[in-house]
């Protein structure tokens, strides 16, 4: 179980009345539906993977992320992941649970930076063995094999430890080891800040989406496709950016371009780890109410 957090005025605020659980599937459902490059949503499916299985996840993960939050981290990953695996055969969320479970953890009235520092810090070994299970139950492509902690044997270290041993190779792994930095202090502000500028929700997802893509090569284009190509992904994506997307039309259209062309049959660079960020920095908005409820 997690240790007990300070409350910090400015943080998780449930004004909206709604539980932890229930906002990360609100997180889930949000990032889906907006039309990100190269990602499933609610106009493009992908080989494998339609938009109806990220909804029927969404639906699969709130009462366990719930029941589950006094059991700590592994044991909230471990029941979502189950839930998700008796409505869809594929993995579609290990990465977004991964994420969600920690900031479903902090407390009420608890700065978001420092509970889930505390949460972090505060996960066990068990904890690890917990998520270990889960990640085999999701089977995860092109995770390959490790030297040390690898997911064939049992871990023997804390969850955030083993999950550290993997931060250079893996974004999602890396929130462990640096306090949700990418999501909190570079996913959040980069959807506020779109906010602020009078866009729609779905486009500032999209421009959490293109600005977390552009900083960080996603984890998963290179584990299936090479360094090379994953940067060349976050080029393309920067530029989008630079060219003034989305207030100028030729940046949209070049935007259009960068979605089919990672939507090639040859290609299928699917930008998947920067879509998990996305969902927890939406969800990490929706705990501060950056995104307030009910949607206007």
């Amino acid at each position: 179980m997690s240790k007990q957090i300070p409350r910090v005025m400015g943080g998780f605020q449930s004004g909206h009345g709604l539980t932890p659980g229930r906002l990360a599937e609100l997180a889930c459902l949000l990032e889906v539906t907006a039309s990100k490059p190269g990602n499933v949503h609610r106009f493009a499916d992908l080989p494998g993977l339609r938009f109806t299985d990220f909804v029927l996840s969404a639906a699969a993960i709130a009462e366990p992320l719930d029941q589950e939050r006094a059991q700590g981290v592994g044991a909230m990953v471990h029941a979502a992941i189950i839930a998700t695996r008796r409505v869809v055969s594929t993995n579609t969320n290990l990465g977004m649970v991964l994420l969600l479970a920690p900031l479903a953890q902090v407390a009420e009235g608890v700065d978001l930076a420092a509970g889930v520092e505390a949460v972090l810090a505060a996960t066990t070994v068990a904890d690890a063995s917990l998520v270990y299970q889960a990640i085999r139950l999701a089977q995860p492509g092109g995770m390959g094999e490790v030297p040390e902690q690898d997911l064939g044997s049992e871990p023997t270290l804390t969850l955030r430890a083993v999950m550290s041993l993997a931060a250079e190779r893996d974004l999602v792994a890396r929130q462990y080891q640096n306090g949700f930095h990418e999501v909190l202090c570079e996913g959040l502000p980069a959807l506020r800040e779109s906010l602020h500028d009078g866009q729609a929700l779905e486009t500032a997802i999209v421009a959490a989406y293109l600005h977390l893509l552009a900083k960080h090569p996603d984890s998963l284009i290179t584990r299936k496709h090479g360094p090379d190509v994953s940067n060349e992904v976050s080029r393309r994506a920067a530029g989008i950016h630079a060219a003034g997307w989305p207030v100028r039309e030729q940046a949209r259209e070049i935007c259009d371009d960068f979605d089919r062309w990672l939507r090639q049959p040859a290609n299928r660079y699917n930008p998947g780890t920067t879509a998990d960020l996305v969902t927890a920095s939406v969800c990490a908005g929706l705990m501060d109410q950056s995104i307030r409820l009910p949607l206007h």
